[in-house]
């Protein structure tokens, strides 16, 4: 079965008071990153996976994108993106990100955030995105860094104070689930190194353009103490490959 925590009643008011949900883009620290890998979007025809409350859809559109889907697993989060969005030329699907079928050739962008974490075959998830660009299209998205997702225990080292020692990383090469908590519930995520993110994309025919990893804004280091321990592991990892255009 597919996860869908975002259904959940619980787990779905904890996820609306966070930040990113609160503020919207400006609220993700690793957005001043992701958008710098986001390619030209004036005319173009845009898939967002994973569109959760649609601030990915709309900045695309504010971008002069043609066209819009968001794609999501959950009816919340298309119920919450709809309410935010007044824009024909946005439109949203209850669709799992496995289950996609669209046509060939059919977008210029597609950009998905922090959702292959929850998907089990991500090499799957490359063909189909593969084929639904249209030729020199751009595939951008980011993920929970492996270095974030290699332990079911996703937190610090910390001693006797409650100070943070340091982010360990155990288990790196054994890829697979990860029963977790996010938000005090229980989620499964899948971890893959960053040579299985890789490999996936040049098997699949993409052309790596960008490989980047999170840390905070100045902006954010400045206004939010805390952030400065983003400083010390990478909390997402983005990427950036384009289709052959031929």
């Amino acid at each position: 079965m597919k996860q869908n925590k975002y259904d959940d009643p619980k787990f779905f008011s904890a996820y609306e008071q966070m930040p990113r949900s609160v503020n919207g883009l400006k609220g993700a620290g690793e957005w001043h990153i992701l958008k710098e890998l986001i390619p030209e979007l004036k005319g173009k025809i845009v898939l967002d996976l994973g569109c959760g409350f649609g601030w990915h859809c709309r900045y695309a559109r504010e971008q002069q994108a043609s066209s819009v889907i968001g794609v999501d697993i959950s009816e919340n989060m298309l119920q919450k993106a709809r309410e935010m969005t007044n824009d024909p030329l946005i439109s949203y699907l209850k669709i799992p990100i496995e289950d996609i079928n669209f046509s060939n050739s059919e977008f210029d962008v597609v950009i998905s955030s922090l959702a292959f974490h929850y998907i089990k075959s991500f090499k799957l998830t490359c063909k189909k995105v593969y084929d639904c660009l249209k030729p020199g299209g751009r595939f951008v998205f980011s993920v929970e860094h492996p270095i974030f997702t290699s332990r079911n225990v996703q937190d610090w080292i910390y001693d006797e104070k409650g100070n943070r020692l340091h982010w360990p990383v155990d288990n790196y090469q054994i890829e697979g689930i990860r029963e977790t908590i996010f938000l005090d519930e229980n989620v499964t995520k899948y971890h893959r190194t960053i040579s299985t993110y890789i490999n996936n994309l040049i098997d699949t025919g993409f052309m790596i353009k960008a490989v980047k990893e999170s840390v905070p804004s100045n902006e954010m280091l400045k206004s939010i103490p805390e952030m400065k321990d983003e400083t010390r592991r990478p909390m997402f990892l983005m990427v950036s490959v384009e289709k052959e255009n031929s």
